[in-house]
């Protein structure tokens, strides 16, 4: 072999072995993100319609979340969240939507003790999207009931399903179940059970206020 041949071949060696390099970082790196992200990653994708714009997107998101000083919660401050989300159940009884806003009300407060910013929601879903994505999808259906809610367009129904969707958020915000119950086995089990139907009261009907008055002659 020629001189100039075997140039020519180590340099075709070295481009494949560099590309394959190359597609090896990168497909560490998405596998990174889809790990971060979750279902987040997916729906960025069919939003930005880019696979390569998604992925910047993303990557932005955790460089701005490095930058935010985020503090964990004191028992003590669990312990009062906890107690505040117990009076708010409570409240839904008598008053399901006067529950539902102090529900989005409460869940901002946390938000903002946790350290996160709360400017515009979109901001707001960023930002929480790296540690919480698992959980953002229940935040955003909370949000849209919210609004439905405030404009006199959510039935009972809708406000009881909003109430569980803040739930899944406020409890891994929290760091544990604000209202344990059986169904919670295990700590690390917290996210996924927030995200089922937990032990939401039925609202009080025109019924349950006759039998009141009933028991009470």
């Amino acid at each position: 072999m020629s001189p100039s041949a075997l140039i020519i071949l180590v340099i075709v060696i070295l481009v494949v072995v560099i590309a394959a390099i190359l597609v090896g970082v990168r497909a560490m790196r998405r596998k990174q993100l889809q790990n971060t992200f979750g279902p987040e990653y997916d729906r960025v994708v069919a939003d930005s319609g880019s696979r390569t714009e998604a992925e910047k997107e993303l990557r932005e998101r955790e460089k701005k979340h490095a930058s935010l000083e985020l503090k964990p919660l004191s028992a003590e401050a669990q312990a009062t969240y906890s107690a505040n989300w117990e009076e708010l159940q409570i409240q839904f009884v008598d008053d399901p939507q006067q529950a539902v806003t102090a529900a989005d009300d409460l869940v901002t407060r946390l938000i903002t003790d946790r350290g996160y910013p709360t400017g515009e929601y979109d901001d707001r879903l960023a930002n929480l999207s790296v540690e919480h994505a698992r959980t953002l999808d229940h935040y955003r259906q909370a949000h849209e009931i919210s609004r439905r809610n405030t404009a006199g367009d959510a039935n009972t129904e809708d406000l009881r399903q909003a109430l569980v969707h803040y739930r899944a958020l406020f409890a891994d915000l929290l760091g544990t179940d604000p209202v344990p119950s059986t169904a919670t086995a295990t700590p690390e089990s917290t996210t996924d059970n927030a995200a089922a139907d937990p032990p939401v009261p039925a609202p009080r009907t025109d019924a349950d206020e006759s039998s009141a008055r009933d028991t009470r002659r």
